[in-house]
């Protein structure tokens, strides 16, 4: 990974956002360098849209502050901040041509007629609309559409990219090939890159860094890796990916006492022996095929369900000891077919040590 610049390209501090008795955001301290694509991830209400629009000057923000580069952009209006900004709903003018769209903002700024046209004809060779220059909007698919918003936003040269939920009004095929685009040609243009979405497919796929926010404030930031192999709080283990939860308490060293049951867990150490954890696992991790009884963290199943997704299968477990709950499994297909894996079938899975992370009761409240 690039280390991070010593002087961020955004800097946002103290940012708070109030609607009445509603918090929106609490007090979010985020730096962003140069170059980055960071993508603003969390559910609906969680905040990210409302930080997106502060940092553009769209609303105005109750406290804190913002600099763009060493300038305090806290109270410019949205024309000092140097950005473009692509919406869900795509917002073309029905009545302009493709390309007087894209031009849009070029001629508001009194550009000769000839250099706006080469501008134009450059950004549709960039998003790949060479030829639609002369049709409206409404000639154009979804995907089609969406790629005129960000050659539209790409108009100015600006220093910073907004995305405010860019895909989600397309279906999941166009959705998949769009991502892949705006990545590589954010990459290759090197703009800083800020996006909001409540997919983390997309979060994962496409950002350095993903902001995960919950409730009006930050509860992660990290790359893709490390968000979801190391998650911070209970909330974003839950949100990012597919986890497992069991009540557990801590017991002495390593050890974490779920039900009936005592199993080593390596991040039991930095707990009091006796209080109480969320314990939780992703599904991929859990051991199934060529387990022994004796194995650490070993015990007996029974195949409940099992759910196939094409590439993996989902199984549902019933331990034969007292978890407090029931387990799901991803076993590979390779595995599924070795195993010759059928419902109601008694194995023998394991929870690797590593695999285990324990949360504060606190934390998932």
């Amino acid at each position: 990974m690039t280390p991070r610049d010593a002087t961020p390209f955004l800097k946002v501090s103290g940012l708070s956002k109030r609607y009445g008795a509603f918090t929106a955001l609490d007090g979010i301290d985020l730096e962003i360098d140069r170059g980055e694509f960071v993508c603003f991830l969390g559910p609906s209400g969680c905040g990210k849209t409302t930080l997106l629009r502060l940092i553009a000057g769209l609303d105005r923000q109750d406290a804190g502050r913002i600099a763009i580069g060493s300038v305090d952009v806290s109270r410019a209006p949205p024309a000092a901040r140097d950005f473009g900004i692509v919406f869900q709903s795509y917002a073309l003018f029905p009545n302009l041509t493709v390309a007087a769209n894209v031009a849009y903002g070029l001629v508001n700024r009194r550009m000769p007629r000839a250099r706006v046209a080469a501008r134009v004809a450059e950004l549709l060779a960039l998003v790949g609309l060479s030829e639609q220059g002369p049709k409206y909007p409404v000639q154009l698919s979804g995907g089609q559409q969406q790629r005129v918003a960000l050659a539209r936003a790409l108009a100015t040269s600006p220093s910073l990219l907004l995305l405010d939920e860019p895909l989600s009004a397309l279906d999941a095929k166009v959705r998949t090939r769009l991502r892949d685009e705006i990545r590589q040609l954010q990459k290759r243009l090197g703009i800083t890159t800020i996006m909001v979405t409540h997919d983390q497919e997309e979060a994962l796929a496409m950002a350095d860094r993903v902001v995960v926010m919950n409730r009006g404030t930050i509860e992660q930031v990290g790359t893709p890796a490390e968000i979801y192999r190391n998650p911070a709080t209970a909330f974003v283990a839950d949100f990012i990916g597919a986890m497992t939860f069991l009540d557990a308490r801590v017991g002495s060293a390593r050890q974490i006492r779920v039900g009936a049951v005592d199993l080593v867990c390596e991040e039991g150490r930095g707990f009091i022996p006796g209080s109480p954890v969320r314990l939780g696992f992703r599904p991929e991790e859990i051991r199934v095929g060529n387990v022994r009884p004796t194995d650490v963290n070993a015990f007996q199943v029974r195949v409940r369900s099992l759910e196939f997704l094409g590439a993996f299968t989902r199984a549902r477990l019933e331990p034969s000891l007292d978890l407090g709950g029931s387990l799901v499994a991803d076993v590979s297909a390779n595995l599924h077919g070795d195993l010759a894996l059928t419902e109601g079938q008694y194995l023998y899975v394991s929870l690797p040590p590593a695999a285990l992370r324990a949360f504060p009761v606190a934390a998932h409240a």
